[in-house]
């Protein structure tokens, strides 16, 4: 029988170029001393990054590398069991949060004996995406600080590693122009090419892509800071999302609506009431429409069923997954965060909430479905002490 730990270092570091995911990496490193030693080990870091030509109230940005996760029991003939979608961030060496996989917000313990650690090698985990932050600086940092800040650029960063020139970054500047960074640059160059904002950007198919608020589809020419339309504008909703799903690009349109927090069904009196008071009003999504881009037509074409997929769009990230690896769950449906209105007329406060393409249904995750607890609570095979768990979720409801 080979020995597979005296693979020459050539042929080790030569498989690893070619691995997927990072998670992939550590588990490869994993294998065997040999294999460790071959491979140099991963790092969350980034170097700190300029604010010229982007923002002038900040000392400068840290990039932030947060990934997503499947994470279910190790043992096989556990399938049924729910698995948890999770949001790992690791900034500091001493400091790991875990963080709503669609959201920004940070998961809080429910027990004192909740575990302080999870470690990933110990259960089944399938990487389904990644997300990278820019968080403001606004002070000179030290070595201890970095990923202590907790105030982010509200606008989604996509970003490529090239080994010649190290790595890009694409985000939107609060002008709604596309704003381009790389490695080394002392400054944010900023592309003025913009007829409408841009609403999203992401990295695809070895290519940075943006879409503007009717639809418009560009893709960024790095070396020359030029654009080049790869879809043109499909109008109606109001706000443009880029999510893949299995090497095809989509792209989610929500339409939103404006009006009271509490009051659906109001006369034109109390709506100009209402309209004096921004306080009172809010914004909520009531339609989503779903497309995928033909690149040969150069056109986005509508879709109305996505098979088993299902597609996931949060703050800072898009990625999508398969009903199959969710037990309980239906494909052919959007996540997204956000306000929207239930069939009762209730509102959901801000959080998760799934939309079925099939039925055009839109509103919050139902408490008796699969999607229930995807996201928070964590699943009773987490904690040893099911009683417990259930204890503790009901004083948090209190």
């Amino acid at each position: 029988m080979a020995d597979w730990s005296h693979l020459p270092h050539e042929l080790l570091d030569l498989i690893s170029k070619h691995l997927n995911s990072d998670t992939d990496l550590i588990k490869f490193r994993s294998v065997c001393t040999s294999w460790r030693s071959s491979i140099t080990p991963l790092t969350s870091r980034f170097p700190i990054l300029p604010n010229t030509g982007i923002s002038d109230t900040t000392w400068g940005f840290y990039l932030s590398k947060r990934t997503i996760f499947r994470i279910t029991r190790p043992d096989p003939d556990q399938e049924n069991d729910q698995p948890w979608l999770i949001k790992v961030q690791k900034d500091n060496p001493t400091k790991t949060h875990l963080l709503n996989p669609l959201t920004s917000h940070e998961f809080q313990t429910l027990l004192p004996n909740w575990p302080r650690s999870l470690d990933l090698l110990n259960f089944r985990v399938l990487e389904l995406g990644q997300e990278y932050a820019l968080q403001y600086i606004s002070y000179r940092p030290n070595a201890n600080s970095i990923g202590d800040s907790v105030t982010l650029y509200m606008e989604k960063v996509a970003f490529c590693f090239d080994g010649v020139i190290g790595f890009v970054l694409l985000t939107i500047h609060v002008s709604g122009k596309l704003a381009l960074l790389k490695y080394g640059d002392k400054k944010w160059n900023i592309i003025n090419d913009m007829p409408s904002p841009y609403d999203d950007v992401i990295f695809y198919d070895k290519g940075f892509y943006a879409v503007d608020s009717t639809g418009r589809t560009v893709v960024v020419d790095v070396e020359e800071l030029s654009l080049r339309v790869v879809a043109g504008s499909v109008f109606g909703g109001d706000k443009k999302f880029l999510v893949e799903s299995l090497g095809e690009l989509f792209m989610v349109d929500k339409y939103l609506s404006v009006g009271p927090d509490n009051d659906y069904e109001y006369d034109d009196e109390n709506y100009e009431f209402y309209e004096d008071f921004d306080c009172f009003m809010s914004e909520r999504t009531v339609k989503l429409e779903v497309y995928k881009m033909d690149r040969e037509g150069e056109k986005w074409v509508a879709v109305k069923d996505l098979g088993d997929r299902m597609l996931f769009l949060g703050d800072n990230c898009g990625f999508s997954a398969s009903a199959k690896d969710f037990p309980g769950c239906k494909g052919n449906c959007v996540f997204f965060t956000g306000q929207s209105r239930e069939d009762d007329g209730a509102m959901k406060s801000r959080g998760v909430s799934v939309f079925d393409l099939e039925t055009g249904n839109i509103g919050a995750i139902p408490n008796n479905s699969g999607y229930s607890q995807l996201f928070w609570p964590p699943p009773a095979w987490l904690h040893p002490n099911l009683a417990a768990l259930e204890d503790g979720l009901d004083r948090l409801k209190m």
